[in-house]
């Protein structure tokens, strides 16, 4: 039987809304605060405890998740005296926010400083995956905190231990760039079969199971030819990833050309198309204006 565990998780937008719920259904006793407090508000008909600060949330936790917009908004949290003063000795902190991996590295070294442990552990599954507690989670750390940890990584999904500290990151920024790339194969694919006066669902079926099957492709590509844009990844979020993958390449003498070419189609979806809050897979649209079609 799963041991009841002291959570608190910070930031409750369109994914840790859905995780803590399925904390809270895990039996575990789950504290949340999020800035907007009408986004946390919620929760507390699921059996959370809503705290008013983010000190106050921390205080006498075991664990705390933090699921927030990048690793500056981390940082400003770990650097917060108050939250300082309200980590108990033993607290693992996880962050499962999309960051970057010299942020991971600098959280577990300013954390190992007061004698706390940290995991970096961003997602993949988007809010269908946060919804049904089955996310790929990749876990960067020492093995035996991901171990210390892992029954409240199973609350929310399959959790691996990839590497030390930033290897959940770097593996995230990975995720990432492959998720981006094929989107933009699927569109245009999408489009293609579109145009040419296939069907595009039956497209999909003939195509499921093989080499070419993806989860973008019968997800997205749905979402594409259906002109369902409501977010669950949302297009700002994945500039800043891949800003973040192209500068931890360059960092490694890397160039990544199809990863820039992408990155700079969703940047022009995003400011000449006002698609930063639409979904992802939002970059059907721009594909489609490049191709002078009606959006």
């Amino acid at each position: 039987m799963t041991e009841t565990r002291r959570i608190t998780l910070i930031g409750t937008g369109l994914m840790g809304a859905p995780m803590a719920r399925n904390l809270l259904a895990a039996r575990h006793a789950v504290t949340v605060w999020n800035r907007s407090r009408h986004r946390a508000e919620p929760l507390v008909e699921n059996g959370a405890t809503l705290a008013e600060t983010p000190a106050q949330a921390i205080k006498g936790a075991e664990v705390v998740i933090t699921m927030l917009s990048d690793g500056f908004a981390t940082g400003e949290l770990l650097n917060d005296p108050a939250v300082q003063a309200a980590l108990d000795p033993g607290l693992i902190w996880i962050d499962m926010s999309s960051t970057t991996p010299e942020h991971a590295r600098q959280h577990a070294q300013q954390l190992a400083t007061l004698g706390l442990r940290h995991l970096d552990a961003p997602v993949s599954g988007g809010t269908a995956g946060a919804e049904a507690a089955s996310l790929a989670i990749m876990v960067g750390g020492a093995p035996e905190t991901f171990d210390a940890a892992r029954e409240v990584f199973e609350a929310l999904g399959r959790p691996v231990h990839v590497g030390p500290s930033g290897s959940g990151q770097l593996s995230k920024l990975a995720n990432q760039t492959i998720v981006a790339v094929t989107i933009a194969a699927v569109a245009e694919a999408m489009l293609l079969v579109e145009r040419g006066g296939a069907d595009p669902a039956a497209v999909r079926a003939a195509l499921k199971g093989g080499f070419a099957d993806s989860t973008i492709l019968q997800q997205h590509g749905k979402r594409m030819t259906e002109g369902n844009f409501v977010p669950g990844g949302l297009s700002k979020f994945q500039v800043k990833d891949l800003d973040n993958t192209l500068a931890e390449a360059a960092s490694l003498g890397l160039t990544l050309p199809e990863t820039q070419a992408v990155r700079d189609r969703f940047v022009h979806f995003n400011e000449a198309m006002d698609g930063a809050d639409q979904d992802h897979s939002g970059l059907y649209l721009e594909l489609r204006q490049r191709n002078g079609l009606d959006t």
